[in-house]
């Protein structure tokens, strides 16, 4: 994401600001943007240690884009200029052709000032990046590409729940996904007391709605439990000792601790994770907060495939569809507690 970029990421003396100008060029069934949907033709860059690309990489595998859309996938660390591809041999990306993903934004805009991020999308015939609006493109994979997605596909952002799923993601983004960054980030005391209250009296919240449901919004699962897993399964790993969020451990919250582990044993979910890149990215990337460097070797990860009990609620997974296929590209095993 933008202010994960290599360098300084604590705010001095105030708070912490997300700059969300991102590219916002589309990929549209109708190509208005001048990039049409065409399988092949694109290649979705990502970091597993990522939140923000862990969405992509769920919301793709839910919907089976996997063979309309490949994936380019960095390492967990970077330095200031941008992730790198030092995953492949040679670190150089086998499609792409280049070692950094700000090879494809500069080729596009030379001389681009603003955070070269991931997830991105990148046109492969021109090695250009096309888009870095995360938050559109997922909703994007699940509108425009239907064309493309698998047989039994779920419904991530249905037509009737729309304004309900905005509603929640809206809340979710301020409080939460970008609540944890406000703590980790904030360079004064006042900022973080004030980023610490709202972010936990949004999984207070949280908690209370999710209490007698099994899902965010509706008896299925949506893109608003998308946006909210990848946050909830960096928590104990990272954001409770690494960003001070440390009112409470996931684990020691039972409502939202039993949601996470349901969606994290749910096919399409836990399979995308890789606790050693997520651990690995934060500590050794955010020297400010981190200086030695030092990742740590815990928590025990082993709990999160213990029963939930959170089939007692009812409600569908995947609707009227079905689970995704195992995954075309997994996850180092070593790296999940999935042993």
């Amino acid at each position: 994401m933008g202010e994960e970029t290599g360098g300084k990421y604590v705010e001095p003396g105030g708070e912490f600001t997300r700059d969300q100008r991102y590219i916002a060029t589309r990929i549209t069934a109708d190509g208005r943007d001048g990039y049409p949907v065409e399988p092949g033709r694109y290649r979705l860059a990502v970091s597993r240690a990522c939140p923000w690309a862990n969405r992509l990489i769920i919301v793709r595998r839910l919907l089976g884009l996997e063979d309309a859309i490949s994936m380019a996938v960095a390492g967990p660390t970077h330095d200031a200029r941008s992730w790198t591809f030092d995953l492949d041999p040679d670190g150089r990306d086998p499609v792409l052709g280049i070692e950094r993903i700000q090879e494809a934004y500069f080729k596009r805009f030379p001389g681009y000032e603003r955070g070269i991020t991931v997830p991105a999308i990148v046109d492969v015939p021109t090695g250009q990046v096309v888009t870095n609006d995360y938050a559109q493109m997922s909703l994007d994979l699940s509108t425009q590409w239907t064309a493309y997605h698998r047989e039994g596909a779920p419904q991530l952002y249905p037509e009737h729940l729309r304004a309900q799923i905005d509603e929640v993601n809206d809340v979710v983004f301020r409080d939460v996904n970008n609540g944890v960054y406000r703590c980790g980030f904030a360079g004064s005391q006042e900022a973080y007391d004030k980023a610490y209250h709202r972010l936990f009296d949004r999984l207070d919240w949280l908690t209370e709605r999710l209490t007698d449901q099994r899902y965010l919004v509706g008896d299925t699962i949506t893109e608003a439990d998308v946006r909210l897993f990848t946050t909830l399964v960096r928590f104990d790993p990272v954001y409770h000792g690494h960003f001070k969020c440390n009112r409470q451990k996931l684990s020691e919250m039972p409502v939202l601790w039993a949601y996470a582990r349901d969606l994290f044993q749910t096919p399409g979910f836990g399979d995308t994770i890789d606790f050693d890149h997520i651990k690995r990215h934060y500590y050794e990337v955010h020297r400010d907060i981190n200086p030695t460097g030092i990742v740590p070797l815990g928590p025990d990860l082993s709990n999160w495939v213990t029963p939930h009990g959170r089939e007692a609620l009812g409600g569908r997974p995947f609707g009227d569809g079905t689970p995704p296929p195992p995954p075309a590209e997994p996850v180092d095993p070593a790296h999940t507690p999935l042993r």
